[in-house]
Formats: structure tokens, sequence, C-alpha cells
């Protein structure tokens, strides 16, 4: 499945109102860290067509950034029906991340 471009516009369609579980990347193009976990959350994407896998970039929807109290980045936060179930902070291998998935 493709990722979700998400912003302070479209965040409540396509993640809070859905139902399952949705995996939100919030991210900077500048951010070091969040370049090396780009392939990893794209592969998810991929691998993963039972969850809906979104990128948020916080200099383009800080107010969604803010809203999450996202204050590092890249801040992975699983949401499960629309609400938060889990948050990772910083790099991680697939591994992990996808074990917080289920």
């Amino acid at each position: 499945m493709a990722i979700v471009k998400l912003n302070d516009n479209n965040f409540e369609n396509e993640v809070i109102a859905k139902k399952g579980t949705a995996l939100v990347d919030f991210y900077a193009d500048w951010c070091g860290p969040c370049k090396m976990i780009a392939p990893i959350i794209e592969k998810i994407a991929e691998e993963r067509s039972d969850i809906i896998v979104g990128k948020a970039n916080v200099d383009d929807a800080s107010e969604l950034a803010a809203r999450f109290g996202v204050m590092s980045i890249p801040t992975l936060i699983v949401f499960k029906d629309g609400k938060e179930a889990k948050r990772i902070i910083g790099y991680r291998a697939k591994e992990a991340i996808l074990a917080e998935l289920d």
C-alpha cells in the first residue's frame, strides 16, 4: 500500500476516522535519522497492506506535530482505531517497529 502524505487538513480523515492500525512517521527532510528510517517505513508500507502508513513532515504540518506533542524526530505513533496506542522516538530497526504494530 502507498504511504499517505499527512498534513493538518487530511489527518482526521486518513487516520483518526479509520478503523484498524495506522503507523504515522513524523519527520523532517533535513533530519539524518529520519532519512535512515525512511526506507524501513517504505518497506513496512509495501509489506503490510493491513495497516495505514502515513508520513507527516513537521515543517509542513506544524499544527499536527504540536497537537501530538512531537518534540523529537523521527517520532512514530501507532494509532489503533483512531487513538494513540504506542509511540516510538528515534531510529529503530524494522523488526522493532513491526513488534509495536501487533
